[in-house]
């Protein structure tokens, strides 16, 4: 069999959500051809066409007067199930993807969707930036470690009510975000250099997205293309939670203190 065939079989069940209803129907067990026009809700011809059309691809057999799936349909049809749910699992989780391959993140495909999502919406544009904070807010009296691409006033406000709550906070970020820092939160940048349990970091390279990390709570983060965050996915899953401890073990052996780059500007 070519790929050309393996593709006009494909096409040839998703071309018709009753022949896919069929199918789904017959995989749960034999049916005879009047049971199979009320369980799809399809006129007798359009169910006998559709049954004719399944075992010129050899998908059913028919014995003792009803229609039964063969082993290879079995296999057509839990392929197509799991092929939907793979593709409405890209309709809830693709920006998320697409954000993060945009910039090289090396998320794993395995990890997409090990959590649960918060997505930035017209409705609600600062539902991950609330997320987070939320997220960094709750940190009192833990170690937290994070990764951030911005400076943003709700996570500073956040990071200070974890602070004064007994956390103890590292943070990575780049050039970029010291400047701003500098320039439009004076206040906090102080505090990152003079709290003993503070220890910020800053990065030789562009930061694209962020991380999160708290007990057993790990979280990434993604920006779309104005830096703004768009989605946060938050796991307990080991294949997220150690991505983020390597991406930030990683970030941290590049990385300068704040204090070292403070000093020399």
């Amino acid at each position: 069999m070519t790929s050309d065939d393996g593709h006009d079989g494909a096409q040839y069940l998703a071309g018709s959500p009753v022949r896919v209803a069929v199918l789904r129907a017959l995989r749960r067990e034999p049916r005879r051809p009047t049971d199979l026009t009320d369980a799809v809700d399809a006129t007798r011809t359009t169910v006998q066409r559709i049954l004719g059309g399944f075992r010129e691809r050899d998908w059913v057999v028919k014995r003792d007067a009803a229609y039964r799936v063969t082993a290879t349909g079995e296999r057509v049809h839990d392929a197509y199930e799991t092929l939907l749910d793979e593709v409405e699992l890209a309709d809830r989780y693709g920006g998320f993807a697409a954000d993060l391959e945009r910039v090289g993140a090396g998320f794993p495909a395995e990890a997409v969707d090990a959590g649960d999502l918060t997505v930035a919406t017209d409705r609600n544009p600062l539902a991950a930036v609330d997320r987070i904070a939320d997220i960094i807010r709750d940190g009192r009296r833990a170690e937290i470690r994070a990764v951030s691409p911005v400076v943003i006033q709700q996570f500073n406000r956040a990071a200070a009510t974890a602070l004064d709550a007994g956390a103890e906070v590292e943070l990575v970020i780049d050039r970029d975000v010291v400047e701003a820092s500098i320039a439009d939160f004076a206040r906090a940048t102080d505090r990152a250099l003079d709290d003993d349990d503070a220890t910020v970091y800053v990065s030789p390279d562009p930061i694209e997205y962020g991380l999160f990390r708290r007990d057993d709570v790990a979280c990434v983060t993604a920006y779309d293309r104005r830096n703004n965050p768009r989605c946060v996915l938050e796991s307990t899953d080991s294949a997220v939670v150690d991505w983020v401890d390597d991406r930030f073990e990683s970030l941290t052996a590049d990385a300068r203190r704040l204090s070292a780059v403070v000093e020399n500007a």
